[in-house]
């Protein structure tokens, strides 16, 4: 289920907000690449201390952890809606991520194949051709490989048509 923004504001400090708030859309193609690498450290280490807090929490209420304060606490809500608000501007920024990774990756390969289309472009032939079948002078043609077939094709027609009658007759005992 979504979180507003309302209870988002509610279970995040001001400066984890901060960060938060630059995980969303706008913000976060605005940013350098070396600014969304550590906007990630920063909201990784934020989300894994708040994912402690909340299992410690958890194991509190069980019963199975020793509580932290004098009490052991009753209830989980804030640090379960902390972490999951934190979850998602991970994977918004993860997203975000990719998605760059993906376009400079499709931008090399381009650049990449113009480069070898130049270089093919400007290359000319001096020696023997890689491929000898389509050497300088044309094609020279190539045997066929195959077999001769010995087997006349009408003896062939004869044999299925009477393979077909015979079965035919099997079928109608």
């Amino acid at each position: 289920m979504a979180i507003s923004r309302k209870e988002a504001a509610r279970a995040l400090s001001a400066d984890e907000q901060e960060l938060v708030e630059k995980s969303h859309h706008p913000a976060v193609q605005e940013l350098s690449d070396g600014d969304l690498a550590g906007l990630v450290k920063l909201l990784r280490e934020r989300r894994d201390k708040a994912q402690t807090q909340a299992h410690r929490r958890q194991r509190e209420i069980r019963g199975k952890g020793a509580p932290k304060g004098a009490a052991p606490s009753k209830s989980d809500g804030g640090s379960q809606t902390k972490l999951a608000v934190l979850a998602m501007a991970m994977r918004r920024l993860n997203g975000e991520a990719e998605r760059r990774r993906q376009l400079a990756a499709s931008v090399s390969l381009i650049e990449n194949a113009r480069k070898v289309f130049v270089m093919k472009q400007g290359a000319t032939p001096e020696g023997p051709a890689f491929n000898s079948r389509t050497a300088r002078k044309g094609m020279r043609s190539v045997a066929n490989q195959r077999a001769q077939d010995l087997v006349r094709p009408m003896e062939l027609g004869r044999q299925r048509k009477a393979a077909k009658v015979a079965q035919a007759k099997r079928d109608a005992r």
